[in-house]
């Protein structure tokens, strides 16, 4: 069993380790852990990176996250844990906000958020705190859905595999802002530059068609058609 008090709330500010160091494009770089919880909270699904068998694996996964800690489905770094309980992971969330188009190709660039943990993972294996995490994890997919949809059973939270890696060490960097050739020579070309906005919309519900008519979607899923995602 690896039941363990609630861990103190994390310090205010990222700390700069190897892992973390920001080595190129520094003035993109954020040592706020706002703006971490920020990028996290705008997603929900994050890319697991592991050695497995020696081979490097990047995978995509769900997730969701206390004050502490990010909680994911990880069957893959599970079999890796087996091998090395101490093995490092990387986790990347990445937000595409929009193409950024110069008047040359070499200026051209994304903007974007994005955020990598580094760490050990632990998994979690007490029934309780595992139904927790898969709480956080499934109210941060989809809010409301919890206390709507049956719960795991018994059978179900044994055969599912939950890691828990601390936000304790991570980096953060973000890109905004229209290209940066304006005021250089090739504006003198008459090239249109600027920023190409992308956006993430969620769509009206599509009912299963096995469901038996009358089951309409309840509110907290019907309410998201339309609005934003990220």
């Amino acid at each position: 069993m690896n039941r363990r008090s609630q861990p103190s709330a994390l310090p205010p500010d990222l700390p700069v380790t190897d892992r973390t160091r920001h080595r190129r494009l520094r003035e993109q770089g954020s040592l706020a852990r706002a703006d971490l919880e920020a990028i996290l909270d705008a997603g929900f699904v994050c890319h697991l990176g592991v050695l497995v068998d020696g081979q490097p694996m990047v995978v995509p996964t769900v997730y969701g996250r206390d004050d502490t800690e990010l909680f994911l489905h990880g069957s893959v770094a599970s079999r890796s844990l087996a091998a090395d309980p101490d093995a490092p992971v990387c986790v990347t969330v990445t937000h595409v906000d929009g193409l950024v188009l110069a008047r040359s190709v070499f200026e051209h660039g994304v903007n974007y958020r994005s955020a990598m943990i580094h760490g050990v993972p632990r998994k979690v294996t007490d029934p309780d705190e595992k139904l927790r995490g898969l709480r956080l994890l499934t109210e941060h997919a989809a809010p409301g859905q919890w206390d709507y949809a049956r719960r795991p059973s018994r059978k179900e939270l044994a055969a599912t595999t939950l890691l828990a890696l601390s936000l304790a060490e991570a980096s953060v960097k973000t890109s905004v802002g229209p290209p940066e050739d304006g005021e250089g020579p090739d504006a003198a070309l008459g090239i249109w530059a600027g920023n190409l906005p992308l956006t993430t919309t969620w769509g009206a519900p599509v009912t299963d068609p096995l469901l038996p008519p009358g089951i309409e979607p309840p509110p907290h899923i019907a309410g998201r058609g339309g609005t934003r995602q990220g």
